[in-house]
């Protein structure tokens, strides 16, 4: 059992509304850890991560995430199904009913902050209905220390009130659980559900406002890495796409796995002070960063544990959106501090339910900025309330959830950074191969690392490529540890002319899906469209 550290200060809560409250702040994660269990809130695996259950919601519910629509915002934000305006009476009456519910209760607090480059601060107080959510917290942000505690002052709040539920005909939410963002007040307000990951999530969307439209820096849904020579590889990708696991390299520094800022000076730097991996089917063999990860001060959501606290990675029984969160120093080799410079190579991720993508494509210039504002992928089952298998899906920059303004806006910044760098893009298909969902079988992971580490290493600068008939993408012909037939995905099918339909099909959802962007896309980015 983990050691007890004594608290050894306390704060003051009334400012924020929540009045005669019991106030944790700052614990260590071994009191928060032991918190959990002594409230019968969570369990220790045989490992000594923390377990528990998230209730409700093991995913995010991105029908029910909204923005205070004001002054700040009205004029910037892409307001439409992604970014759902809320208005700000009933946001302040709302968060009084949140704070009133708070209010006597016993509650944790934690100062944190968010961006690992100083230049780029974002000081975050968090207040916790949960000790567990408190300990997510303590991972998943960047851990201030001695003196940089001693007069914080925070720039954003966020208020997670896990047990609390909204009335939606009074308070103006879709139904009991919400995430709103207040870019007014610098709030975030999450209420009615205990998935974490609406807690990164809210600090991830008000940075991808704030840093564009007052830092000149480009935020991204991207894990990324660095080589021994200084050269960092940034990899895009929805959730269940591999950023995580394929940014754990063992021959490159991690920087960090989901979230980053790109600067004016070329400098990628990690928003976050920690990992938020899934771990469905997860092996110490194909993961092993990930899998060592899962040790004291970590903690396992909706996995199965048996009699002896071993978790059965393989159990969907609960989500298949099973995740385990940690400080990033629980991987060993990592960047310190997390930042990167000289970006050499992108790396596009999409798990392809219909199995018609290559498994590794070099992009032109036009190819990058026509996939990245289309962010083709499948939706991975349990990532999201209501998704029990994969669903093929177009979200725009790799991470339109999570993106205030309009994608044309991140992506002409993308842009203007890939041709200043003359940067490598590729794009890689992690998802099925020999056929679509169902008939085909997922990408082999060690091909996947094969081919990135190819890339990485100049390999494929120099070898034969062929194109793409229906997506135009450039496709090696060889590559090192990789059976040949795998490169082009048509020859992995034994249907041929089943597989001309389903590309066909695709190029012609792509295309439909970009008429929207058409508008605002140069002849540049239109040429890099699938000619269905």
């Amino acid at each position: 059992m983990l050691a007890k550290k004594p608290l050894t200060k306390t704060i003051a809560l009334e400012k924020y509304g929540i009045k005669n409250a019991q106030v944790n702040y700052q614990l260590s994660p071994e009191e928060l850890h032991k918190i959990t269990i002594e409230k019968g809130q969570g369990v220790e695996s045989a490992s000594g991560a923390l377990a528990v259950n998230t209730g409700e919601f093991t995913g995010r519910s991105p029908k029910d995430r909204f923005i205070v629509k004001d002054d700040i915002t009205k004029d910037k934000v892409w307001w439409g199904d992604i970014n759902i305006p809320f208005d700000a009476d009933k946001f302040d009456a709302l968060y009084d009913k949140v704070t009133d519910y708070l209010s006597g209760k016993e509650v944790f607090a934690r100062d944190s902050y968010a961006c690992s480059d100083d230049k780029y601060r974002l000081n975050i107080r968090v207040i916790n209905e949960y000790p567990w959510s408190n300990l997510f917290a303590y991972n998943m942000f960047l851990r201030p220390h001695g003196k940089e505690l001693e007069n914080f002052q925070e720039d954003w709040l966020i208020v997670n009130a896990p047990g609390f539920e909204a009335d939606p005909e009074v308070d103006g939410t879709r139904q009991h659980n919400f995430a709103i963002l207040n870019f007014t007040k610098k709030i975030a307000l999450i209420g009615g559900t205990g998935y974490t990951g609406e807690i990164k999530k809210g600090i991830f969307s008000a940075l991808n406002f704030i840093l564009p439209v007052d830092k000149d820096t480009l935020p991204m849904h991207c894990s990324a890495n660095v080589g021994d020579d200084g050269d960092t590889a940034i990899f895009f990708g929805l959730s269940g796409t591999g950023k995580t696991t394929l940014s754990a390299d063992p021959e490159r520094k991690l920087i960090g796995d989901d979230e980053h800022g790109w600067t004016k000076e070329n400098k990628v730097f990690n928003f976050e002070g920690g990992c938020y991996a899934k771990v469905i089917n997860l092996s110490e063999e194909n993961e092993p960063d990930i899998y060592r990860a899962i040790k004291p001060g970590a903690i396992l959501e909706n996995v199965i544990l048996d009699e002896n606290g071993e978790v059965d990675f393989e159990n969907t029984e609960i989500t298949q959106n099973t995740r385990v969160s940690y400080p990033i120093h629980h991987i060993d080799n990592i960047q310190t501090p997390s930042i990167g410079e000289n970006p050499k190579n992108i790396f596009f991720l999409t798990a392809d339910a219909f199995g018609v993508l290559p498994p590794i494509s070099k992009l032109t210039p036009g190819q990058a900025a026509y996939h990245f504002i289309s962010g083709y992928t499948a939706k991975v089952a349990g990532t999201e309330a209501g998704i029990d298998e994969p669903v093929p899906s177009f979200s725009a920059c790799f991470g339109a959830p999570f993106m205030p303004l309009h994608p044309t806006k991140y992506a002409e910044m993308l842009s203007a950074k890939m041709k200043e760098n003359d940067v490598n893009v590729w794009l890689v298909n992690t998802g099925w191969t020999g056929g679509p969902y169902g008939v085909g079988s997922r990408m082999k992971l060690r091909y996947t690392r094969e081919m990135i580490s190819a890339a990485l290493e100049g390999k494929l600068d120099n070898v034969e490529f062929e194109q793409h008939p229906v997506f135009g993408l450039a496709m090696p012909k060889e590559v090192e540890g990789v059976p040949t037939e795998v490169l082009n995905p048509r020859n992995t099918w034994s249907d041929k002319e089943a597989y001309d339909k389903k590309a066909k099909t695709l190029a012609d959802s792509f295309n439909k899906n970009f008429e929207k962007f058409e508008k605002q896309a140069n002849e540049e980015i239109l040429s890099g469209a699938p000619k269905a």
